[in-house]
C-alpha cells in the first residue's frame, strides 16, 4: 500500500518547522538512511533526498528508479547514477548542510563531499528527524494498532500451545516466528542502533537474566558467540520454568513491542511472583502518566523515586546488568527517542507512542515483569498490545 501523498506532504512540513525552530539559518538537509527515506518519501531504494531550505525537495535514486516511481507518491523523484548527478543539478551548498552523522559513514560523506563540496563541516539532522518520527499520525497509528492487536493474539491466545516439555529456545522462536507471519507480522524487526536480531529475545529460566550487548534489562543465552541474539539449541523447557518471550511485532513498516511470561508446568516461588506484580503496577503507573504535556523525565524521577531501596536494588535487570531508563519510543525503529529516563526534557505530544517494560531479574528463576506498547492520549497511555497481567500459567 502506497503511503499517501498527504501524509508525506505533511511529514516534510513538520521537519521543515523543526529544522527552522531549532536550526535558523539551515541551508539544506541531506537524507539517506533507508528507514528515514521511507519515513519521508513512502519507498526504501537506495538514494538521497535533498530538502533545501528555499525550494521544492527532491529524492534522487541511484536503484531502482523504476520501483521508487511504482511505490512512491513523493511529488519530485529523479534517476541518478551517482551523487555526481545530483550535485550537478542542484549546484553549490554554501550554508550549513545537516547530515544524519549517527547513520552516514565517513566513506560516504567523503563522497558527498567530493561532488557537493560543502563548504562547512556537517551538522547533525538526526534529532531533528527523530522529533518529527515521535509524533505518529492517525495513518501510522492504524498500523501499529494492526501490529499490537497481532501480538496481543499471539502471545496471548495462541503461543500456550506452542510451550512443550522438552523444546528448546531456537525451536520456539522458529515455531513462534511462523505463528506471527501467519497471522501477519512483516517478518523482521528494524532497529535504530546496529543490533541484529530475528524476532526478540525468547528464554527459559535464568537465560532470560543472561548478559548482553543490547541495551535492555533482558537477555538471552544466545545460539553460540557468533550468534548471541537468538535462542540457545541446548536450554530444554522444563516444568517450573519461567518462559519470558519479548518480541516486536510489524505491519507496513511500524512496530510494537511486547513481553509476555508464562509458568510451565507449575508456579514460580512467590517471592518472584510479588515482585511481577510490582512490576505491573510500575507499568500501570508510567502508563497513567502518559499524557500530552508531561515530561519524560520527570516520570521517569517520580516513578523511581517511589520504589523502595530493596525494590530499585537490580531494577530494570539483574544485578549490575540495568538499563536507566523505563520506556523507549517506537514506531519505524522498535527503538526511537524519546525515552523515558533523564535528559528527555520535551513535553509529551498526544500520537506519541512507547514500549514501558518494568522488569526485574530473579536469581534462580529468570527475569519477571512485563512490557507493553501505549500511545499518548489526554486520558493516559493506551495499550495497543493487550491488558494480560503476564504470568500466565502453562500447566
Amino acid at each position: 500500500m502506497q503511503v499517501p501523498a498527504t501524509e508525506l506532504t505533511a511529514r516534510l512540513a513538520r521537519f521543515r518547522a523543526e529544522m527552522d525552530r531549532r536550526c535558523p539559518g539551515w541551508s539544506v538537509a541531506a537524507i539517506s538512511e533507508k528507514v528515514n527515506l521511507y519515513y519521508f518519501t513512502g519507498t526504501i531504494q537506495d538514494g538521497l533526498l535533498l530538502v533545501p531550505r528555499d525550494g521544492d525537495a527532491v529524492f534522487w535514486v541511484r536503484k531502482s528508479y523504476e520501483r521508487a516511481q511504482c511505490e512512491s507518491l513523493f511529488p519530485d523523484i529523479r534517476p541518478m547514477k551517482s551523487f555526481r548527478d545530483a550535485a550537478a543539478a542542484t549546484g553549490p551548498v554554501k550554508g550549513p548542510v545537516y547530515l544524519e552523522l549517527d547513520a552516514v559513514t565517513l566513506a560516504q560523506y567523503g563522497r558527498m563531499q567530493k561532488h557537493f563540496a560543502f563548504f562547512t563541516s556537517p551538522l547533525p539532522l538526526d534529532a531533528q528527524v527523530a522529533a518529527v518520527r515521535a509524533v505518529k499520525s492517525p495513518y501510522e497509528l492504524a498500523r501499529m494498532e494492526k501490529a499490537g492487536e497481532i501480538h496481543r493474539h499471539v502471545l496471548e491466545d495462541l503461543a500456550p500451545d506452542l510451550l512443550r516439555e522438552g523444546i528448546d529456545e531456537i525451536s520456539l522462536t522458529a515455531d513462534l516466528y511462523s505463528v506471527m507471519v501467519r497471522e501477519g507480522h512483516q517478518g523482521l524487526m528494524r532497529f535504530g542502533m546496529f543490533n541484529e536480531m530475528l524476532l526478540g529475545q525468547i528464554g527459559f529460566g535464568t537465560s532470560s537474566i543472561c548478559p548482553i550487548c543490547v541495551d535492555t534489562p533482558g537477555g538471552i543465552s544466545g545460539l553460540n558467540p557468533a550468534v548471541p541474539m537468538s535462542g540457545s539449541r541446548e536450554r530444554k523447557l522444563k516444568k517450573g520454568d519461567l518462559v519470558v518471550i519479548d518480541i516486536g511485532c510489524g505491519v507496513e513498516g511500524y512496530h510494537t513491542d511486547k513481553t509476555q511470561s508464562y509458568m510451565f508446568g507449575r508456579s514460580i516461588p512467590e517471592e518472584a511472583i510479588r515482585v511481577h506484580e510490582q512490576c505491573v503496577a510500575v507499568q500501570d503507573e508510567v502508563a497513567a502518566f502518559l499524557k500530552p504535556g508531561a515530561i519524560p523525565s520527570e516520570i521517569y524521577t517520580t516513578v523511581m523515586d517511589g520504589l523502595s531501596p530493596e525494590f530499585r536494588d537490580g531494577f530494570m535487570g539483574y544485578g549490575k546488568n540495568t538499563v536507566k531508563f523505563l520506556g523507549h519510543g517506537i514506531g519505524l525503529w522498535i527503538d526511537e527517542s524519546p525515552v523515558i529516563a533523564k535528559g528527555f526534557d520535551e513535553p509529551l505530544q498526544e500520537g506519541m507512542v512507547f514500549a514501558v517494560e518494568p522488569k526485574k531479574g530473579i536469581k534462580g528463576v529468570g527475569l519477571v515483569g512485563i512490557e507493553n506498547t501505549f500511545v499518548v492520549t489526554p486520558q493516559g497511555g493506551r495499550s495497543l498490545t493487550g491488558t494480560d497481567r503476564g504470568l500466565m500459567p502453562v500447566f
